[in-house]
């Protein structure tokens, strides 16, 4: 499903840079990032995000700075607004999410809760 409406998730500067250079290789033309939320660590919920070929059919197909984003229709409410960014700093580097909708965050920097819903807090683990 195209998603066309109000801009769910935008991808920064470094962001697209970093995921040019990581799909640079790979043959399909669908290849895109998967941004999802699920249930689980210290606060509620986790992202997690991979590399895919293709989007499924559930998947709302969203673009940003020219790099193809996939998301699932149970994660696209929870992600509405967000910011995907690259950092690369002493403590380590990799993609950080900047979400309005988080009301709380733990230490660990990928689990959080909204308003609305806190999931089911876990552990904080890396």
């Amino acid at each position: 499903m195209i998603d066309n409406g109000p801009v769910v998730l935008s991808l920064t500067d470094a962001a697209a840079g970093k995921l040019r250079e990581i799909t640079a290789e790979e043959p399909s033309p669908n290849v895109g990032l998967r941004v999802y939320v699920y249930s689980g660590g210290c606060s509620g919920f986790r992202y997690g995000m991979m590399i895919e070929d293709a989007p499924t059919g559930d998947d709302h197909v969203l673009e940003s700075s020219g790099i193809k984003v996939y998301v699932d229709a149970k994660s696209i409410d929870l992600l509405r607004g967000s910011q995907i960014d690259y950092v690369d700093t002493l403590m380590g580097a990799g993609f950080t999410v900047n979400n309005p909708n988080a009301v709380a965050a733990c230490g660990c920097g990928s689990s959080f809760r909204t308003a609305e819903s806190a999931g089911s807090p876990g552990a904080c683990h890396h």
